[in-house]
């Protein structure tokens, strides 16, 4: 590994999980079922909030924007419409990616909106 990437893995404070809703077949009774499955377990990252400045006119009371972003190793493929675990300062929050990465030589950045559910 080198100098760059160890310090940009030196800010990594989240452990995370990737799972991903997937059939299962049962190796008892053979029976099909979709479950969440782990795909990346205690992965070393960062997540990084962003709150937009500018707030959306709207009849009721404004609204501000965040931006969560995670950062994690450049070589770790995490599908579209994956869960992603994080827990990071005491914290434990669901996210699901959202969008394409951004893949660099030290590091790549995914954006994350909440978990809602399985597309």
């Amino acid at each position: 590994m080198n100098a760059v990437r160890n310090a940009i893995e030196t800010l990594y404070k989240g452990i995370c999980t990737v799972q991903i809703w997937m059939e299962v077949e049962d190796p008892v009774t053979h029976v099909s079922s979709f479950q969440e499955v782990p795909l990346l377990t205690k992965q070393k990252c960062r997540l990084s909030f962003e709150k937009q400045m500018t707030t959306t006119n709207t009849v009721g009371p404004a609204v501000i924007a965040q931006t969560t972003k995670l950062f994690i190793a450049p070589e770790l493929d995490i599908p579209a419409g994956s869960k992603i675990t994080v827990t990071q300062e005491g914290r434990t929050l669901d996210f699901a990616r959202s969008g394409e990465p951004a893949i660099y030589s030290n590091h790549q950045e995914i954006l994350l909106e909440p978990f809602k559910r399985y597309a």
